[in-house]
């Protein structure tokens, strides 16, 4: 997989290109700014970037922007954001913006080079990535109104996992059942949402942001 990292931080940059260079992964270019980062894919587009969400010159969301004009011009290309924080209303606009492969991920979570390996790859293939801190700080909020409600523990519970960006595969390890019986609960989760007509992968996307914005 080949891989652009973007971020002002040079060390930081420098050491995310390190670790996954050491992964196996290509790293075809490291950039300081969000320009650099939008013409380094347009001379040589890779499968996914790394973007640090604040970047000059603003330092405000220079990484969600480069999201979306990557989007529109690059569709195949993935984009990780990086934050230092938890920002839930930004991981709400990446996921919400219909950017294809996007994903959400702390700073904290590059420690993990797995973790992270594992969110580049799952971008890269169009998937959806949020992290899992983010996740929980949202479902943790006070609800005044849940349109959620009719959903069973064991259905949130696999649109809790499912919102960090899993597979069905994956939401089965992670809370020990059989892929058929996550597939069960979430057809089941789907038809009390009212998602019945849109594709799987549209209805799952649809589905989270169902129970994140709950």
């Amino acid at each position: 997989m080949r891989v652009i990292v973007a971020d002002d931080a040079v060390l930081f940059r420098v050491g995310v290109a390190r670790l996954l260079a050491d992964a196996g992964i290509e790293v075809t270019a490291e950039v300081g700014d969000a320009e650099a980062l939008l013409a380094a894919v347009r001379a040589d587009p890779p499968d996914a970037v790394v973007v640090d969400i604040r970047m000059p010159p603003t330092h405000t969301t220079e990484g969600l922007d480069a999201a979306r004009t990557l989007a529109a011009e690059h569709p195949g290309v993935g984009v990780l954001v990086l934050s230092a924080h938890v920002e839930p209303h930004y991981a709400l606009a990446l996921v919400e913006s219909d950017t294809g492969g996007a994903g959400y991920l702390l700073k904290e979570r590059v420690a993990d080079v797995e973790e992270l390996t594992d969110a580049l790859r799952r971008v890269a293939a169009g998937g959806v990535v949020v992290d899992p801190s983010v996740v929980a700080q949202l479902v943790g909020r006070r609800r005044v109104r849940n349109p959620v409600d009719a959903l069973s523990d064991r259905e949130r519970d696999v649109l809790a996992v499912m919102a960090e960006g899993r597979s069905n595969h994956g939401i089965g390890e992670r809370l020990h059942l059989s892929e058929k019986t996550v597939e069960a609960y979430a057809r089941s989760a789907f038809t009390k949402l009212g998602l019945h007509a849109a594709p799987d992968d549209n209805r799952r996307v649809l589905a989270v942001l169902a129970y994140l914005r709950a």
